[in-house]
């Protein structure tokens, strides 16, 4: 069984996934706007991404006989001024993100929750690699600068990227 601070904490998060999720489906329609549905795929799958977090930690409540409690999802942003702009909020939000991962670990470490300690740092490890993988991008978007054809060549590029949910392990 889960403990009960545990269980909330994992609640909650369940909501900040479903909150990001909605976030870069927002940024999608906002890069479709804007004429760039290379980045926005880029956060299409971002948004797929967070939904399969989210639903990894919903099935790990349900595996130690917890009870999911969905919230109501925050309405995200709909207007940026550029694709830099979007990109620099991607990564200030997956910092924020990342923030509340470590905080569910500090939790999961005070209640002596080990299984969900060990299920949290597969969430750990991914959000260095979220962050890394923004900063990517934001590092060609500055390299590109003005430059319309640079730009549509890393829109061409991003494209490309699919999801590919990652193997199943703790709890997924």
């Amino acid at each position: 069984m889960i403990n009960s601070v545990v269980e909330k904490a994992l609640n909650d998060q369940i909501n900040a996934e479903l909150y990001s999720a909605y976030l870069y489906l927002s940024m999608a329609a906002a890069l479709e706007d804007m004429g760039l549905p290379g980045f926005a795929n880029w956060t299409r799958i971002q948004n797929q991404e967070e939904t399969f977090h989210a639903m990894k930690m919903y099935d790990f409540i349900i595996e130690r006989s917890g009870r999911v409690k969905l919230q109501a999802i925050a309405g995200p942003p709909t207007e940026w001024k550029n694709v830099m702009t979007v990109f620099e909020e991607i990564l200030k939000h997956e910092q924020h993100v990342t923030a509340l991962i470590n905080g569910l670990m500090d939790t999961a470490i005070e209640q002596k929750d080990h299984a969900t300690n060990m299920f949290m740092q597969w969430f750990v490890t991914e959000q260095v690699e979220e962050e890394k993988n923004v900063e990517e991008v934001i590092r060609q978007l500055s390299l590109a600068q003005e430059s319309k054809g640079a730009l549509f060549l890393l829109d061409k590029e991003m494209a490309t990227r699919t999801f590919t949910p990652p193997a199943a392990q703790g709890g997924a």
